[in-house]
């Protein structure tokens, strides 16, 4: 494995403080309309977010930090506390909410993944994986993982079925330690660095610190050193491009205008998938909003 991805762009970003409407740090065209990716939200307490529409991608939600109850129009309900996640594709509708779940802060990380143009009107699908028992993890070599979505370089899996190919992987390097990982040749891909400072590519790379992005060149895997004194943690994403047209209009990702204009009238209409969004309020007692 040659392990030869570069890193030809190191993007500095900083935490969110609102968790309803933050605007995305890489958009949806900066990594070939895959990923859409955000910064750690923090959610200060009694935040409630209000019930919203989606249309056409997987929404990803691991929480760091605290708990987070989810509810939407199909009747699922689950609470995700400090290293679960929600794996949400809604395809061609969903309503939903998120409320807080605990007492103090909330942190997450907020992932959006493109469908293909087939998948977009699929439909939706709901997964909750919990830390404790379904999420891989494995340790070597001062080297921690877990497997979100994807494989890992030493074989762990992931129950996660993602419809767009995706990898999504959450490291944790000891000092000293130093990471080969493979990803797909044909992939993009990009580092998050969560906590510590990293050295990624190449040994002469500029270390990245908290909440640096890199966006990966290409190559078939990326190796990382922790040369720090403290511990290092990023995750890694990974997927496979999709090469067609993204519009997209707040929470609705689709390939055309004309289809966005759709969306928006089936909305208002409560009609082709969103029948159910007439009568329906979270828990809290709110509607949706649009």
């Amino acid at each position: 494995m040659a392990c030869d991805r570069r890193t030809p762009a190191l993007l500095l970003t900083t935490p969110m403080t609102q968790l309803a409407t933050p605007a995305p740090t890489l958009t949806t065209h900066s990594l070939d309309a895959h990923h859409a990716a955000r910064d750690p939200l923090t959610q200060p307490p009694r935040v409630h977010e209000q019930p919203q529409p989606v249309r056409s991608f997987a929404f990803v939600c691991v929480t760091l930090e605290g708990a987070i109850a989810h509810e939407d129009f199909e009747g699922h309900k689950g609470t995700i506390e400090a290293g679960d996640l929600q794996w949400m594709t809604a395809g061609r509708e969903m309503v939903h909410s998120e409320m807080p779940a605990s007492q103090g802060t909330r942190k997450g990380l907020r992932l959006w993944i493109n469908l293909a143009s087939q998948n977009k009107m699929i439909e939706p699908r709901y997964q909750e994986v919990l830390m404790s028992k379904d999420i891989a993890e494995g340790m070597k070599d001062g080297i921690k993982v877990r497997v979100i979505a994807g494989e890992e370089a030493v074989g762990m899996k992931s129950p996660i079925y993602t419809r767009t190919p995706t990898m999504y992987l959450d490291f944790f390097l000891k000092p000293g330690a130093h990471l080969q990982q493979p990803i797909p040749k044909s992939w993009n891909a990009f580092v998050y660095v969560l906590e510590g400072e990293g050295v990624f590519g190449h040994q002469k790379s500029q270390p990245a610190t908290s909440h640096h992005i890199l966006l990966l060149g290409s190559g078939d895997g990326i190796e990382a050193w922790n040369k720090s004194s403290k511990q290092l943690r990023f995750i890694l994403v990974g997927g496979e491009p999709l090469g067609e047209p993204v519009v997209q209009f707040g929470p609705f990702v689709m390939n055309t205008q004309e289809e966005i204009d759709q969306t928006i009238d089936d909305f208002d209409n409560y009609a082709n998938g969103f029948e159910k969004a007439r009568h329906w309020s979270s828990e809290s007692g709110v509607g949706p909003d649009f």
